[in-house]
C-alpha cells in the first residue's frame, strides 16, 4: 500500500473512532433526534454510515482481473451523482435501507461497528494493494483505493451532519482537507474554477446528493 492510501485508511479509522466516541456519549433521547437530513434521525444516520465488517471481508472474494472502470474516488462520485445515476434513482431505497438497519440494530451495536468491528475489518484487508480491482454490485469494476477514498469522504461529511445534530468536536483537519479536495475533483474542472474565481455564476454545487 502506498503512503497516500495508507493515510486514507488511517484517517478513515480515526473518523470512525470519532463516531464511536460520540455514540458512546449519547443518551437514549439523543438517538431519536432529527438531523438536517430530514428523513433521518441520529440513529438512522449511524446505521447508514456504520461499517459492515462482512463488506470488507467480501472484498477478497470480489477481486477480479482488471482493468477497473473506476480508479479514483472522484470518478465514483461523478458516476454515482450524474443525471440518472444511483444518487438520484436509488435515493429513496438508500434512505429506507438506513431506517431498516436502524430498526434492527441497537445503538450499542452501531457504536461497536465504529469502535472495534469496522477498524478490525479494515486492518484485515491492509495487505490488498490500492490498485486491486474488485467487482462492485452497483459500480462495476472499481479499485480498492477508490472505495477507501469514498468511505473517508462519507464518514467525514456525515460526521458534520452528526455534529450539527448533537454537537461534538470537528472532524480531523486532514480529513476535512481530503474531503474538500475530493469533492472539488468530482466537479467539472472548468466550471468549478470559473465559479470559484468569480468568473461565472453558473451553479456547480452541490456535486453530491
Amino acid at each position: 500500500m502506498n503512503s497516500q492510501n495508507e493515510r486514507v485508511s488511517e484517517l478513515l479509522a480515526d473518523a470512525w473512532a470519532s463516531w464511536a466516541e460520540r455514540g458512546a456519549a449519547l443518551g437514549p433521547e439523543d438517538w431519536d433526534r432529527p438531523t438536517r437530513l430530514s428523513e433521518w434521525t441520529v440513529r438512522d444516520l449511524y446505521a447508514h454510515v456504520a461499517p459492515a465488517p462482512e463488506q470488507f471481508a467480501g472484498l477478497r472474494e470480489a477481486v477480479v482481473d482488471g482493468p477497473a472502470g473506476l480508479t479514483g474516488g472522484a470518478e465514483i462520485l461523478r458516476t454515482f451523482n450524474q443525471p440518472g445515476g444511483l444518487a438520484h434513482t436509488a435515493a429513496g431505497q438508500i434512505a429506507e435501507m438506513a431506517k431498516e438497519a436502524a430498526r434492527e440494530t441497537e445503538p450499542a451495536a452501531l457504536v461497536a461497528r465504529f469502535g472495534s468491528e469496522g477498524p478490525a475489518a479494515l486492518a484485515g484487508i491492509a495487505d490488498l494493494p490500492p490498485d486491486t480491482v474488485v467487482a462492485h454490485p452497483l459500480l462495476g469494476k472499481v479499485t480498492v483505493g477508490a472505495l477507501g477514498e469514498v468511505a473517508l469522504m462519507e464518514a467525514t461529511v456525515h460526521l458534520l451532519d452528526l455534529i450539527d445534530a448533537v454537537g461534538g468536536p470537528a472532524p480531523a483537519e486532514e480529513a476535512l482537507h481530503f474531503t474538500r479536495g475530493l469533492l472539488a475533483e468530482a466537479a467539472d474542472p472548468v466550471a468549478f474554477i470559473e465559479a470559484a474565481a468569480g468568473r461565472s455564476s453558473e451553479p456547480v454545487l452541490p456535486v453530491i446528493r
